[in-house]
């Protein structure tokens, strides 16, 4: 039985992945148990800062920890801009300074109610007695109450750090490669194999970790140095063994950046091949949220990308209207351009735009074909969609211009989208029309006749700090106007369905579109120029 190539894929990521997550979480947990513990400690003759401190870690803890983590980015950019502004000096706002500061947050529940239900615990008849015989309070925390509250503390800590663990999955939207890369990339692409991978490598690090802080714990308990320093020990080197195979790694000179689906992953891998096929080194952050990435690019913590002219046009560009496909690209790069410096290279030479699509059995039943023949059922229909869309000024428009009034609808991972609409558990959605389980689940893509959805050119997007980098623009420029719709569609049939890693596929559509030569010129080129 040949092993599957998946797995020997998901181990050679293991040393980068789970190097960083432990980076990462160990400085949260340090920084955390570095704030909380103090405070814990102070507040302890002081009944309103106990009480303030505890609600505001309580309310922390109820906010979802891929919330907290987004909300940082932007906080951080705006204060490294600030930062730029008045002391002309900056700092990355992406990955790892927000996943620190909102885990840290994170962590301080725990450590702070166990700190402090541990010192209120303590025998008052040894507080007593260490005033009678003239112990400072002082003394008195550190020689009787800290001891005796210890094994509550570390009780508190071993939570702490399984919380901060299981949560630094959720930092890969925001840049910082962790065990969570495997999940992300797993879910978008079906690869099962990474999603059970990370899953399992994250519970193992959890687990481990907190074996060895119970033995800590049980030594404190039982007075035993040798349990409390193995513990120690055990820690440093789980620490050690993570860390060491990241130090010889290089950083690559330029950062590619994907958004969380799997046509991204797919053509971030080919700019990363592209660009190394020129002597180039790079490094990626994948799975990125939208507006994440197009901020990370503007500030300059991404050098490029491939966006979509629509998401541009109605989402930064705010403009409802829709204007012909050529119109729109050159708008679109004289805005970035004007805006930001941003370079927009041109169009690889296909459109992934948002489409309406239902079982094509179901449609020709009712005699469905467009969006305007959809709006008469559609108050007996249930709509799905990825997590964006119904937020997405494109959605108010096909609304709006058509009347469509579903009976519900329903937000889900784009990648469960196509198989939901074929179980019947949905009857319409929001399908990408470059995606090639359009065609695997036969599905039918209704028209837009009264062409509310804006044309959505994938385009390729130089940061501002590399817009006049001549040899990153001479390497990916044979790329441009080179993939059409169906060649694409079928790389990412490849990646989401064969099992084949978007590298893999990335490395065939590359020898694909070679080999054929194609050169699409149905959209202009580097319209910055």
């Amino acid at each position: 039985m040949t092993p599957d190539p998946r797995l020997f894929d998901a181990w050679a990521r293991l040393p980068d992945y789970l190097g960083s997550h432990v980076l990462v979480s160990l400085t949260a947990l340090a920084l955390g148990l570095g704030v909380s513990l103090p405070l814990a400690i102070v507040s302890m003759r002081r009944p309103l800062l106990r009480g303030a401190l505890l609600g505001a870690a309580s309310v922390i803890q109820t906010i979802p920890g891929i919330a907290l983590l987004a909300l940082f980015y932007p906080l951080l950019l705006a204060l490294a801009a600030a930062s730029d502004n008045i002391f002309g000096a900056s700092f990355s706002a992406l990955g790892f300074l927000p996943s620190v500061l909102a885990l840290a947050l994170y962590s301080m529940l725990p450590v702070l109610r166990n700190t402090v239900t541990g010192l209120a615990g303590v025998d008052p008849r040894l507080r007593e007695a260490a005033r009678v015989v003239g112990m400072t309070p002082g003394q008195t925390l550190r020689d009787i109450e800290l001891p005796q509250a210890l094994p509550v503390i570390m009780a508190g800590i071993r939570t702490s750090a399984v919380w901060v663990i299981g949560t630094a999955t959720l930092a890969t939207p925001i840049g910082q490669t962790s065990l969570g890369n495997y999940i992300f990339a797993g879910l978008q692409t079906q690869n099962w194999v990474f999603v059970i991978f990370g899953c399992v490598a994250a519970a193992a690090l959890a687990l481990v970790i907190d074996q060895l802080l119970a033995q800590m714990e049980r030594g404190v308990a039982l007075r035993s140095r040798v349990r409390i320093w193995g513990g120690a020990l055990g820690l440093v080197l789980v620490v050690l063994a993570a860390l060491t195979p990241g130090y010889g790694a290089t950083q690559g000179t330029y950062v590619v950046g994907t958004k969380s689906f799997t046509e991204q992953y797919v053509l971030g891998a080919l700019i990363q091949q592209r660009l190394a096929a020129n002597g180039l080194s790079s490094e990626r952050r994948d799975g990125l949220g939208s507006a994440v990435l197009f901020k990370a690019l503007t500030s300059g913590d991404v050098d490029v990308y491939v966006d979509y002219s629509g998401t541009i046009w109605a989402n930064y560009m705010k403009h409802s209207e829709v204007q012909p496909r050529d119109i729109v690209l050159k708008d679109v790069g004289r805005w970035l351009k004007a805006t930001y410096g941003v370079r927009m290279l041109g169009s690889l030479g296909f459109e992934n735009a948002y489409a309406l699509a239902m079982p094509r059995q179901k449609a020709d039943a009712l005699g469905i074909n467009t969006i305007a023949d959809l709006a008469a059922h559609s108050g007996e229909m249930t709509i799905g969609g990825d997590y964006e869309f119904f937020d997405r000024p494109e959605w108010k428009a096909i609304r709006s211009a058509y009347g469509l009034r579903f009976k519900d609808q329903r937000s889900m991972q784009a990648t469960f989208m196509y198989q939901a609409a074929v179980n019947g558990d949905v009857d319409v959605v929001s399908a990408f029309s470059s995606d090639g389980q359009i065609a695997k689940y036969d599905l039918k893509v209704l028209t837009d006749p009264k062409q509310a959805i804006p044309p959505y050119d994938a385009i390729v997007l130089i940061g501002p700090g590399r817009a006049t980098d001549t040899r990153l623009a001479a390497a990916l420029k044979p790329l441009i106007g080179a993939i059409p719709v169906a060649t694409m569609q079928e790389a990412n049939l490849r990646a989401s369905s064969t099992g084949a890693s978007p590298n893999d596929v990335a490395g065939w559509l590359w020898d694909k579109i070679g080999k054929a030569g194609a050169k699409i010129k149905a959209a202009p080129n580097d319209m910055t120029d």
